[in-house]
């Protein structure tokens, strides 16, 4: 790999991983326009690339170690509590369990359908119409947040139905954070309460699926041959474009509405429709 194609997939894996736009389907589009424009693939699942998809996979997730690692410290230790206590009494406690619940409705729902849905719909056409479905769901829970006041409270029932959005972005084009938190916000919670169980909810999954799964597939005897420069290169960025995207949509959702993301997938999901039938 170049350095060129590992700042760009870094890139958008810094910045999609968490607004609502969905990283799936702007990697695939990422793809297809540079097969277009520079006559090569930019990424066609080498060993190399499984490889790197983990490591800047890894820089997201330091990410949200870096940004929530206080949240995260009490949660481990409300973990531990309840462990050892066998009972359920501060918030840090209930978050932890939140956080356990969700990310087991979540693999228990993708396991069985991820093979099929990694060979049958990543193409650039199913993420666009997954896409614009991404944009109707912002719109609706926009809408549902402003006609009701949005500060209930997270329960165990609304956890596991986050996590089971959660794994409908199994489908590429259907945002993970856009699901999560419009899902949030169909439950009754605050958009700041949303965002941030949705980003805390992230970390098992990336760790899961993006860097223990695909380990299994690498064979190590080829690293050598790999551009570890250009590797550790997309892990910063990935890792400061991840931290910096938190910190400033976080930011941005305390005085503004979630209608712009929206809006940009309606707009990305139509012109690629349009770009691909024509062009590709």
């Amino acid at each position: 790999m170049t350095y060129i194609q590992c700042l760009i997939i870094a890139i958008i894996q810094g910045l999609t991983e968490f607004l609502p736009v969905s990283s799936s389907a702007h990697i695939v589009f990422a793809n297809a326009f540079y097969k277009f424009f520079a006559s090569k693939e930019l990424s066609f699942n080498s060993q190399e690339e499984i490889f790197f998809a983990i490591i800047i996979h890894l820089g997201t997730l330091i990410a949200i170690f870096f940004y929530f690692h206080k949240d995260i410290l009490e949660m481990l230790k409300g973990f531990w509590e309840v462990l050892k206590t066998r009972k359920v009494s501060t918030d840090s406690e209930k978050m932890s369990l939140y956080i356990l619940l969700g990310t087991i409705v979540t693999v228990v729902f993708v396991l069985p359908i991820k093979d099929i849905v990694e060979k049958t719909l990543s193409s650039p056409y199913i993420c666009s119409l997954c896409l614009i479905l991404t944009s109707i769901i912002l719109f609706a829970s926009e809408i549902v947040s402003k006609k009701y006041q949005n500060n209930k409270p997270l329960t165990f029932k609304k956890s596991a139905l986050i996590g089971l959005s959660q794994g409908f972005a199994i489908f590429p084009g259907l945002s993970r954070s856009g699901l999560t938190i419009s899902t949030g916000l169909f439950l009754g919670l605050d958009k700041i309460t949303s965002a941030k169980f949705s980003f805390l909810l992230s970390a098992p999954i990336i760790l899961a699926s993006s860097i223990f799964y695909p380990v299994m597939e690498i064979d190590l005897k080829n690293a050598l041959s790999f551009n570890f420069g250009a590797i550790v290169l997309g892990f910063f960025v990935s890792m400061i474009v991840g931290y910096l995207c938190i910190k400033y949509f976080l930011k941005f959702l305390q005085k503004n509405s979630m209608r712009s993301f929206a809006l940009y997938c309606l707009f990305m999901g139509i012109f690629t429709l349009w770009f691909f039938k024509y062009y590709s």
